[in-house]
């Protein structure tokens, strides 16, 4: 039997929600991507006087959610249907009660190209939370109540932004501005230049923030071609500053020991709103296609991305940036790992074109600064 294609969904029905829960359980890349959507679904056309919404996450990406507008609370969940997720089915039970402690009207769950719905969607059914949106390649008869089937069906990629805002939009969500917005708390900059004193840096230095590690290895540059092309920078007078999380050590470091000139270290020593402010405070970006890429648009910081050409959805939102890639047949692969052992997509992009790329986007520096 041929599957239905017509959108399933009723907008009058979610201008009564007052409690809605977000669903994303994915890492803070994503959760960010989201946050236009999320807001969309806050002002949703309403006949309730006060509207709360919440996002149910995972716990690397309900670091981000605290600095996310329009958001009122977030819970964390290792779901199993996701990497690292919990192995104890206790858990999901924890959670249905937990969320039917919390007596939401609605839940929207949002979701990237490679993955189901229908876990969470059940999840938040067997809470008895009444509406449930959600895209879906299959029927998802009474799991889902409002479903729009998936955009990769289509031929035309969507970019992640798009594809959330699409669901959010169909509910009758609102939206004006589709920008990434992230707020860090009052003082995270102030923490940010401490951690740079302490090493050296004067607050009005320029700076250009290097990110080598992410979390697939399918998506990280050489840390030798980042080093190169980070020394060449240093030689133009850019103090050359480092980030990473206890997982890039290792690119870290490999960056570092091929550098011939000083730059800063600061792997692991900045919390997620330090790393935000630093971001902000830099004059660019240069990073692999992995979350402070999406920090950095949420600050409006110019970014150059090394972009692998796993995933073609996953671009810097609506700000001035350079992607670099080298065309491969296996573009779009959605691979975690590079099936060709090659990596040509990434590879064959030269330290060069890196250090062209920050020239372009800094050499108009005041302008980018006058849209902020």
């Amino acid at each position: 039997m041929a599957l239905n294609r017509e959108p399933r969904v009723d907008p009058a029905a979610w201008a009564h929600a007052r409690n809605i829960l977000c669903v994303r359980l994915d890492s803070m890349g994503d959760v960010v991507m989201t946050g236009p959507a999320i807001r969309a679904i806050a002002a949703l056309p309403q006949t309730v006087p006060r509207r709360r919404v919440t996002l149910l996450t995972s716990p690397a990406g309900s670091g981000v959610a605290t600095m996310l507008p329009a958001l009122d609370d977030t819970i964390a969940y290792r779901a199993p249907w996701m990497p690292g997720g919990d192995t104890d089915p206790s858990s999901d039970l924890r959670l249905v009660d937990q969320l039917a402690a919390r007596s939401f009207d609605a839940a929207v769950i949002f979701t990237t190209v490679t993955q189901s719905a229908l876990p969470a969607a059940t999840i938040c059914r067997l809470a008895g939370i009444p509406l449930r949106a959600a895209h879906s390649r299959e029927n998802p008869y009474d799991i889902v109540t409002d479903w729009l089937p998936d955009p990769r069906e289509s031929a035309e990629p969507m970019h992640e932004v798009l594809r959330q805002l699409a669901l959010a939009t169909a509910l009758g969500g609102q939206i004006d501005d589709d920008r990434l917005a992230l707020a860090p708390p009052p003082g995270s900059l102030d923490i940010a230049l401490e951690v740079l004193a302490r090493v050296g840096v004067d607050e009005h230095e320029p700076c250009l923030v290097f990110h080598p590690g992410a979390g697939a290895a399918s998506r990280r540059y050489d840390p030798t071609s980042f080093a190169a092309a980070a020394d060449e920078l240093a030689r133009d007078g850019w103090r050359i500053v480092v980030t990473g999380g206890a997982g890039d050590r290792t690119s870290v470091r490999a960056m570092l020991d091929a550098m011939h000139r000083p730059a800063v270290d600061l792997c692991g020593l900045l919390t997620l709103p330090a790393l935000v402010a630093m971001l902000a405070h830099a004059e660019a970006v240069v990073t692999n296609n992995t979350g402070p890429a999406h920090l950095a648009a949420a600050v409006m910081t110019p970014v150059v991305d090394l972009y692998a050409l796993t995933n073609l959805e996953h671009t810097p939102w609506r700000v001035p940036t350079r992607v670099l890639f080298h065309d491969v047949p296996c573009s779009g692969c959605l691979s975690s790992i590079c099936l060709t052992a090659d990596h040509d997509c990434l590879r064959k992009v030269p330290p060069a074109a890196v250090v062209d790329a920050v020239h372009d986007l800094t050499v108009h520096d005041s302008l980018v600064r006058e849209v902020r």
